[in-house]
């Protein structure tokens, strides 16, 4: 069941200042912002939110829980959430057969 995120959460992620992920740019690209540089509640309930409402798939080997949002892929990873767009997700470029180099 895909539930709804709340309007402050849809606030929160409106107003953070999502850094671009330069490492991954040519294989990977996608944005995160980090724990400790923004509100720890709000962090921690739009990380709730994806554990309880998104669904489980794969980068790689790797399974995880994603949730689509406004065109959006979200994951978090300890303290980090990143985003994607669908056509930057691991599902999408094994679906394709446009899957990177593993190194």
């Amino acid at each position: 069941m895909k539930k709804e995120l709340s309007k402050k959460i849809k606030e929160f992620i409106e107003d953070q200042e999502w850094i671009f992920a330069k490492t991954y740019a040519d294989t990977w690209p996608h944005e995160y912002i980090v724990q400790e540089n923004v509100d720890n509640e709000l962090f921690l309930d739009l990380a709730n939110h994806i554990d309880v409402y998104g669904y489980d798939d794969f980068f790689y080997d790797t399974k995880q829980k994603y949730f689509k949002y406004d065109g959006l892929t979200y994951w978090h990873m300890g303290d980090i959430i990143n985003r994607c767009t669908e056509e930057n997700t691991y599902a999408y470029k094994k679906l394709h057969n446009i899957l990177p180099d593993k190194k």
